[in-house]
């Protein structure tokens, strides 16, 4: 973003005696003042590198709370998007559903908010700050959450949905953000792996509890029960999530200073005029119709010019896709197939879950050693391509596990095959998505949120349209031969991205 004019069109003036800033907080004494014609602008900045206010000197506990904050939020809307799933058929039931294509639509149109919201959070968090639009995005996904169990249509279900989807997609933007803006390149690989265990984890426990309350009790009581568990986050978000966005810290800092300034004595104010405080960040232009019109067609720049974000945007969504896929089709397998109830058949998405947990545990340890171990080989310089070897293996689990359970459920081979293939499936995915996460975080830093929330949009359309058709594939081709062509696409998009990231961007 722009500054405002050069430097050469400014001159040095006089900083204010201390008498007359007394009144300031403390640590802002320091300012570069510029003048443009009768104007005195000071340029607001932090108080050197080690400014203890600026979110990447924060100590270790402060930066942890604000991971783990952001974190418990994006595990909640995930969790949401698939608890649905495995009571799917009583929705069916008691509304009298015949379309398949409708019934998987209950579960996936929340992933279409996914989509649409990214694209508005990602970029109004660059303007108003994260914390801010985390919480008053996520009271919009609280509301619609909790009337989706009081839907008394299909209709009704798939709108609320929907809208509850939206609201619950800034937790998954922003997080990633919060990240970026609070730890530095060396440190950010553990923070991410266990940040984005969160938003992958959760549709696979969503299932597991899912199952056990539809069960238990209602399919209702899927939404509420998920709404209180929101109120309690939303509560500890209040108290925890403090604002980590630099351009915004600094414009409430230049915003207390002005305040300062204001209350100065009048006589000692008049003998030379206030100021105009601004941040580096802010360009000339400050209104909110600019700077929100650049803001939301970030996303779909940085989409259209970056071959990365398009080569990483297309391989995610691909995962993405089958991920949703399985969480849609896996109770039928172990329903159908396998003959289990649906509270033991929802048990087997703990294979899935597993798989993740193991592959953010080993990718917590790993990935930063492995940046820090090429980042001392280049002179000490980091680069993001750094973080492509995690995707090695990713490439390889993610295919292998995709026909492992594929060909296990044709051939009704015992049921631990499936759940490996599951395993594998769940590692491939969290090892390929952190590492494309922390690379984009890495790349687009400032606007890490839009360069999300470019990569997010097609994955979330992706996460919407694969359940849509898997039963109408597997009904027509069988499990195996379905997995077979979903494996030789990842094959045939995941193998080869790797190596275009580490020797051709």
């Amino acid at each position: 973003m722009s500054s405002g004019p050069s430097t050469n069109e400014f001159t040095k003036k006089e900083v204010p005696d201390s008498s007359e800033l007394a009144r300031k907080p403390s640590g802002e004494h320091e300012r570069q003042e510029r003048t443009l014609a009768d104007e005195t602008i000071q340029i607001v900045d932090w108080d050197g590198p080690d400014d203890p206010n600026n979110p990447k000197n924060w100590s270790s506990k402060r930066k942890w709370a604000a991971t783990s904050i952001a974190s418990l939020f994006t595990l909640l809307s995930p969790t949401t998007s698939s608890i649905i799933s495995p009571a799917t058929s009583h929705v069916v039931e008691e509304f009298g559903i015949t379309n398949t294509t409708l019934a998987g639509m209950i579960t996936s149109i929340f992933v279409l908010g996914f989509a649409v919201g990214p694209l508005l959070f990602g970029p109004l968090s660059e303007i108003y700050g994260r914390s801010r639009v985390v919480q008053w995005a996520t009271m919009w996904f609280l509301i619609w959450n909790l009337v989706c169990g009081f839907a008394q249509t299909t209709t009704q279900l798939i709108i609320f949905r929907f809208f509850a989807g939206l609201g619950g997609s800034a937790s998954i933007t922003i997080g990633a953000a919060v990240i970026g803006d609070t730890f530095n390149p060396d440190q950010r690989g553990r923070a991410t792996a266990i940040y984005a265990l969160g938003p992958m984890v959760g549709p696979a426990l969503g299932p597991v509890v899912g199952a056990w309350i539809a069960t238990r009790t209602t399919w209702r009581w899927v939404f509420w029960s998920t709404s209180i568990f929101n109120v309690l986050i939303q509560i500890a978000g209040l108290v925890y999530l403090q604002e980590t966005y630099a351009p915004v810290l600094l414009e409430r800092k230049a915003k207390r200073l002005a305040k300062a300034m204001s209350s100065l004595d009048p006589e000692k104010a008049s003998k030379r005029p206030i100021p105009r405080f601004q941040t580096p960040y802010e360009s000339e232009d400050r209104s909110w119709q600019k700077i929100l019109g650049k803001a939301l067609t970030r996303p779909f720049i940085l989409f259209a010019r970056e071959p990365i974000i398009q080569l990483l945007g297309a391989y995610m969504s691909l995962m993405y896709g089958v991920f949703y896929l399985f969480i849609t089709t896996m109770p039928g397998i172990f329903q159908n197939v396998y003959h289990e109830s649906t509270g033991i058949g929802g048990l087997n998405f703990i294979a899935l879950g597993s798989g993740m947990c193991f592959a953010s545990f080993v990718n917590s340890r790993t990935m930063d050693k492995i940046y820090r171990y090429y980042k001392d080989r280049n002179g000490g310089v980091g680069e993001p391509e750094f973080r492509v070897p995690t995707m090695v293996p990713a490439s390889i689990a993610f295919p292998l596990g995709i026909l492992m359970s594929g060909w296990g459920a044709q051939h009704h081979v015992h049921w631990i095959v499936v759940d490996v293939g599951i395993f594998l499936v769940g590692t491939g995915i969290i090892l390929a998505f952190q590492c494309i996460q922390t690379y984009i975080i890495d790349v687009f830093t400032l606007y890490a949120a839009s360069g999300v929330a470019s990569v997010f949009f097609l994955r979330a359309l992706f996460g919407f349209c694969f359940p849509l058709f898997a039963d109408e594939m597997y009904n027509s081709l069988g499990y195996g031969k379905g997995n077979t062509i979903l494996s030789a696409a990842a094959i045939a998009l995941g193998c080869p991205a790797p190596w275009i990231l580490w020797f051709y961007v």
